[in-house]
C-alpha cells in the first residue's frame, strides 16, 4: 500500500495495490498492521456502509464528540465521491481547513479521517455505495455536525449547492464557530 500525508496534521490518503487482470483484480484492502505502523495506532470497532441514490448527494459535515470521537477509513464501494475531512480540533493551528480527494471503486483509494475531524462527502455518479471503518460505535448522544456550506470553511464541492440532495439534519448544522 501506498500512502500520502497532507500539510493539515492527520489525516491521508491510502491506495492500495490493485493487482489486475481479464477477470478483474485482487487488493488487499485493509491489513492492522501495516495501518497502526503507518498511519495511526488505533482499533476499528465497527463497519458502516451507506448508499446514495443520487449524483450530487451530500452527507456531512459529521462528527462524535469525545469521549466516543470517531476516526473513520472511508472507501468507495461503487460509484465516486468527493470525500472531507475538516480540522475541527479548537486548538489546531489549522482548525477549519480542510482536505478533498475523490475517491472511485475503481482506483480503490481510501481516506483516513482522524478524531477531531468533522467527516463529509458528495457523490458523484447515482447509486453509489460508501463503506467506512470506524474506532467507536455509534453513539446518538454525542453525534454532532458542522454546515456543510460554512463560508468559514469553504468547501468547494463539485456539484450545484441549490439542487444538491441533503438530510433535513444536515441542512440545519451548526456554523464551525459554534465549536470554538
Amino acid at each position: 500500500m501506498d500512502f500520502k500525508r497532507f500539510e493539515i496534521r492527520g489525516p491521508a490518503l491510502i491506495q492500495p495495490k490493485m493487482i489486475g487482470d481479464d477477470r478483474g483484480f485482487f487488493m488487499e484492502a485493509f491489513k492492522s498492521q501495516w495501518f497502526r505502523e503507518n498511519i495511526e495506532d488505533v482499533t476499528f470497532v465497527q463497519d458502516n456502509q451507506s448508499l446514495s441514490r443520487q449524483s450530487g448527494t451530500i452527507r456531512g459535515l459529521h462528527y462524535q464528540k469525545a469521549p466516543v470521537g470517531q476516526g473513520k477509513l472511508v472507501r468507495c464501494l461503487k460509484g465516486a465521491i468527493f470525500d472531507v475531512a475538516v480540522d475541527i480540533r479548537p486548538d489546531s493551528a489549522t482548525f477549519g481547513q480542510w482536505v478533498g480527494e475523490i475517491l472511485t471503486a475503481e482506483k480503490g483509494e481510501q481516506l483516513w479521517v482522524p478524531e477531531g475531524f468533522a467527516h463529509g462527502f458528495c457523490t458523484l455518479m447515482p447509486d453509489t455505495e460508501v463503506f467506512y471503518k470506524v474506532t467507536n460505535p455509534y453513539s446518538r448522544e454525542h453525534d454532532a455536525g458542522v454546515a456543510f456550506d460554512d463560508p468559514d470553511i469553504g468547501i468547494v464541492w463539485p456539484t450545484d449547492l441549490s439542487v444538491a440532495v441533503l438530510s433535513d439534519k444536515d441542512r440545519v448544522q451548526p456554523s464551525l464557530s459554534s465549536l470554538r
